[in-house]
């Protein structure tokens, strides 16, 4: 499975950038984020059309 990782804004919230990656990675990331202080915003990718 695939997630959509969403870095937010610090102040308002907004998403800033985001970046696809597959359920191994998540971990990693989240731990990279709260090490930093960073708030991200996660959910399941859209699957491309077959």
């Amino acid at each position: 499975m695939r997630f959509e990782i969403l870095r937010l804004d610090e102040f308002d919230g907004t998403p800033v950038d985001s970046t696809v990656v597959d359920a191994s990675s998540v971990n990693r990331i989240v731990e990279q984020a709260a090490a930093t202080g960073q708030r991200l915003w996660i959910r399941p990718a859209e699957s491309p059309a077959s």
